[in-house]
C-alpha cells in the first residue's frame, strides 16, 4: 500500500491527507498513535509513543553516519573484503556522538520484519530497545520495553511502525532528518501536556515561557542547570538559542546539567537531550529528589533555569541544610527552598530565571517575608516579571518570574550598566494572545518587548547592538532602588512599582480645566432638573390628597 493510503487508513477512512510538510506528518502520527491508547495509563502511553520516535531517531542518525562512511574516498583504499567490517566499527560512530545501533535494532530491519516476526512486532521492538541500551551505556535503563504486552493492539502498532517508516523526515529543504524528528518529539510532548492537563506540569513547561527565560538570560556559553528539569525543555531551548545566535556548530558551547525526581520524566529528559544532539549524561544516571539527594553538590552554574513545583508542601526539609543561607524555608511551602537551592548553584557571575507562583512575591507566612528581605538586601534579585493568566494550561495558579544575579556590577570588559542596589520590575500581565478559551501564549513581539526591556536596563551587548537605552515606562517597567523596595515591606509584585500606564494623548482632547468646567456645568444642570422634577412630583401628590 502506498504511504499516503497507509496514512489515510491509519487515521480515518476517507480523510484526505497531504503529508508533504513536517507539521502534517506530525498530525498523522499523533492520530495514528492515539488509536493505540487502549488500556494504558497516560504516563505509560507517553513513554510508548516517544520511545518509538526516539528509536527512529537513533536509527536514522546511525544510517546517516553509515552513509557518510560509505561515501568517504578513504573506504576505497580498504581491501574489499574488509569494507563491510569497517562500516560496522563502533568507534566510527560513537566518536561522532552517534549512538551505536545493533543490526536487529535498526529501523529498516524492524520495518521489514514487523509483519513476519515471531512473537509479533511488539516483541521485535522490545528487543530492539534492549539492544540499543546494552550497546550505549548512557541509555541504560532509559528506553521503554512495554510494546509486547496484552494491552497493546499489535495490529495498530504494526500500522504505526509502517507510518513512521513511510513518513518523509527527509527532503524538506536543507533541514536534516534529525531536526525534524526532534521537532516531532517536542510536538508529542506538547500534545501529551494538553491531554494530561494538571499532571503535565511534572514534565512540561509551556514553550513560550521557556523561551522568555532563555531570551532574558541569553545563555551563549557555559554551564546551564535545571534542578527540576522535567523532560529537558529548558536545555533544548537553550541549545536552540545558541544555534539561532551563533550557528549550529556552537551548540556545544553550553554544557547542560539537571536533576529530575520522577523516573518516567527522567527517561523522557534523557531521550529528549539525545534526540536534540545534547549529552544525555547531563541529567545523571538516575532520577533523584533535589532536596533529599543533590546529585550535583559542587556544581557552580553560569545559568540556572527552572520551573519547580509550585507551593510544594511534601518535600525533604533539613533545617540545618547549608543551602539555607537567607533563612530556613517552611515545611509548608518549598518556594524559598527552590530559590535558595538555585542561588547556591550560581557561579560568581551566574544568573538564574525561576518560574514560581505569584504568592512567592509577597508571602509573609512562616518566615518567608524575612527570607525574601534577606535576598533583596543581599542584592541577589535582579528582575521580577508578572506573567498574564492562562499561560499554564496545567494550573490555574498565577505565576511570575524571578531573575537572580550574583553580580550586578559592570563586570569589567562586559561594560554592563551598574545595577547594584537596583531591581527591575516588569508587568507583562497585559501581553500574550489567547489561542483558545483556556490558553495564552507569548508571540515573538511579546518576547522581544520583555527581553529588550531587561537587556536595555542591564546594558547587554544585544541591547547595545540594537541601540537600546533604558527608560521607565509607566504601567510596564520600573527600576527600583532597594530603598523603594524596603518602603513596600520587601514585597516584589511589579504592580506595586510600575504604576498605571499613561493614556495616549489625543491632540483634539479637551484640557483638564475645560473638562472640569464642562462636568461642573452638567452637574448643575442635572441638579436643576432634579429639583424641577421634585417640585412636579410634590404638586401631583398634593392634588391626589385633595
Amino acid at each position: 500500500m502506498p504511504p499516503r493510503k497507509k496514512a489515510a487508513a491509519a487515521v480515518g477512512q476517507g480523510e484526505l491527507l497531504n503529508v508533504s510538510s513536517p507539521k502534517e506528518i506530525q498530525d498523522i502520527l499523533w492520530k495514528a498513535a492515539d488509536k493505540l491508547r487502549g488500556s494504558m495509563d497516560a504516563a505509560q502511553y507517553k513513554e510508548f509513543v516517544l520511545g518509538l520516535v526516539f528509536l527512529k531517531y537513533v536509527s536514522d542518525a546511525f544510517t546517516e553516519r553509515r552513509e557518510e562512511l560509505a561515501a568517504d574516498p578513504e573506504l576505497a583504499r580498504i581491501p574489499e573484503h574488509r569494507r563491510a567490517a569497517f562500516l560496522e566499527e563502533k568507534d566510527e560512530y560513537t566518536e561522532k556522538n552517534v549512538f551505536w545501533v545493533p543490526p536487529a535494532a535498526r529501523w529498516d530491519h524492524i520495518s521489514e520484519n514487523a509483519a513476519s516476526a515471531e512473537g509479533g512486532v511488539g516483541k521485535l521492538l522490545d528487543e530492539a530497545m534492549d539492544d540499543v541500551m546494552k550497546a550505549n551505556k548512557t541509555l541504560t535503563g532509559v528506553l521503554p520495553k512495554i510494546f509486547n504486552r496484552d494491552n497493546v493492539d499489535q495490529k495498530r502498532l504494526k500500522e504505526l511502525v509502517d507510518l513512521i517508516s513511510d513518513a518523509r523526515f527527509t527532503g524538506h529543504g536543507d533541514r536534516p532528518a534529525q531536526d525534524l524528528l526532534g521537532e516531532t518529539y517536542e510536538y508529542f510532548l506538547e500534545k501529551f501536556a494538553r491531554a494530561e492537563g494538571k499532571r503535565a506540569g511534572e514534565f512540561y513547561t509551556p514553550a513560550s515561557v521557556v523561551r522568555l527565560l532563555v531570551e532574558v538570560l541569553e545563555p551563549y556559553e557555559g554551564r546551564v542547570y535545571d534542578p527540576a528539569c522535567g523532560s529537558g525543555g529548558m536545555f533544548v531551548q537553550s541549545g536552540k538559542f545558541v544555534e539561532r545566535r551563533k550557528g549550529k556548530d556552537h551548540t556545544h558551547d553550553i554544557a547542560v546539567y539537571g536533576q529530575e525526581a520522577n523516573e518516567r520524566t527522567w527517561r523522557l529528559a534523557k531521550m529528549n537531550l539525545a534526540i536534540h544532539g545534547m549529552d544525555p549524561k547531563g541529567v545523571g544516571d538516575r532520577w533523584a529528589d533535589t532536596f533529599a539527594d543533590d546529585k550535583l553538590p559542587d556544581l557552580k552554574a553560569d545559568f540556572v533555569m527552572a520551573n519547580p513545583p509550585f507551593n510544594m508542601s511534601d518535600w525533604a526539609r533539613k533545617s540545618d541544610d547549608r543551602r539555607w543561607r537567607y533563612g530556613t524555608p517552611p515545611q509548608s511551602n518549598a518556594n524559598y527552598a527552590w530559590l535558595q537551592h538555585i542561588a547556591s548553584k550560581l557561579g560568581d557571575r551566574g544568573s538564574a530565571g525561576v518560574v514560581l507562583s505569584n504568592g512567592s512575591m509577597s508571602s509573609k507566612q512562616s518566615g518567608e517575608g524575612e527570607i525574601r528581605a534577606a535576598m533583596v538586601e543581599a542584592d541577589l534579585v535582579s528582575c521580577m516579571i508578572a506573567l498574564p493568566a492562562n499561560l499554564f494550561r496545567t494550573t490555574a495558579i498565577s505565576a511570575c518570574l524571578w531573575f537572580l544575579t550574583k553580580d550586578k556590577s559592570p563586570q569589567g570588559v562586559q561594560a554592563f550598566n551598574d545595577r547594584r542596589s537596583r531591581v527591575l520590575f516588569i508587568d507583562a500581565r497585559s501581553l500574550g494572545t489567547m489561542i483558545d478559551r483556556t490558553e495564552r501564549v507569548f508571540d515573538d513581539n511579546d518576547l522581544e518587548k520583555i527581553s529588550d526591556a531587561y537587556h536595555a536596563w542591564r546594558g547587554t551587548k544585544s541591547a547595545k547592538d540594537k541601540g537600546l537605552t533604558y527608560e521607565d515606562v509607566p504601567g510596564f517597567c520600573y527600576s527600583a532602588t532597594l530603598e523603594d523596595i524596603e518602603k513596600h515591606d520587601y514585597m516584589l509584585a511589579p504592580g506595586l512599582y510600575v504604576g498605571a500606564a499613561l493614556a495616549d494623548e489625543d491632540p483634539d482632547a479637551e484640557s483638564v480645566e475645560e473638562r472640569i468646567a464642562r462636568l461642573t456645568q452638567e452637574l448643575f444642570t442635572q441638579l436643576d432638573e432634579s429639583a424641577r422634577l421634585d417640585a412636579v412630583v410634590r404638586e401631583q401628590l398634593g392634588r391626589i390628597n385633595d
